[in-house]
């Protein structure tokens, strides 16, 4: 099971497995990232390449604006 949301504090908390059959639900929130923001990987028990993956477009995508994820 996966789950992410905003945190109370406007953190991305990202809890359980991120694994290549929950990469849809993790990119649907990380799509919607503009301006830079921080992940709580906390509750986090598994990341697969492709959840990295994730991270990276999100990355990428974020750093052409002068974003960044932290």
């Amino acid at each position: 099971m996966f789950e992410i949301e905003y945190g109370d504090d406007g953190d991305i908390v990202c809890k359980g497995r991120l694994d290549a059959a929950q990469c849809e639900k993790a990119l649907s929130l990380m799509d919607q990232i503009a301006d830079t923001s921080t992940l709580d990987f906390a509750g986090l028990e598994y990341i697969s390449s492709a959840g990295l993956g994730v991270l990276l477009k999100t990355q990428k995508r974020l750093a052409e604006s002068g974003a960044a994820l932290k």
